[in-house]
């Protein structure tokens, strides 16, 4: 059984009589007008909270599920070429959405990612699967995800998302610092 999200209620003196409710990072926000009753909060809120958790993704896909996805995802953008050893889920990724080591041919995802749509995630595996065959960002690493359809719009999700919560764009410069690339 999955744990209910924190849920923050929001009261404004200009809203006059609608409610809304979105997620942001993990927990439900209820927009109200400040007038409404601790009754009325009572009776509202659970209905929005329950709509806004009905419309969440499924759960996030399993390490094994990653893998086969990536394997899936080079085949079809990469020619098959790249072929990680593993790709799991991280939760200590607040500052990055992934991150590839090319020497062990491991592939790291934020956790932060798995509840954005499929072509957000998929553009992030496609962007570690390329740095397997091209460790920097240079031309060569540009034609290869050059071949990923949806690059400038899951960008520009991510970007949204970044600047939705009040932080600078998160930089796809993911190279662990123990794989430095070539200059």
């Amino acid at each position: 059984m999955q744990a209910q999200p924190e849920v923050e209620i929001v009261r404004s003196a200009r809203r006059r009589s609608s409610l809304s409710a979105t997620m942001v990072e993990g927990r439900v926000v209820v927009r109200v007008p400040a007038h409404l009753s601790k009754k009325e909060l009572d009776t509202l809120v659970p209905r929005l909270v329950q709509r806004v958790l009905a419309k969440q993704r499924p759960a996030a896909r399993s390490d094994g599920e990653l893998l086969a996805r990536s394997l899936a995802l080079s085949k079809r953008y990469l020619g098959g070429l790249a072929r990680p050893a593993g790709v799991r889920w991280v939760s200590n990724q607040q500052r990055r959405w992934g991150s590839c080591t090319p020497s062990t041919r491991q592939i790291r995802l934020s956790e932060r990612l798995s509840g954005m749509p499929q072509y957000v995630i998929d553009y992030v595996l496609v962007h570690e699967l390329a740095h397997l065959l091209q460790p920097d960002h240079g031309s060569g690493f540009k034609a290869l995800m050059a071949g990923y359809p949806h690059a400038e719009r899951a960008q520009a999700f991510l970007d949204g998302v970044s600047f939705g919560s009040g932080l600078p764009p998160i930089p796809m410069d993911d190279l662990d610092e123990a794989d430095p690339a070539p200059a």
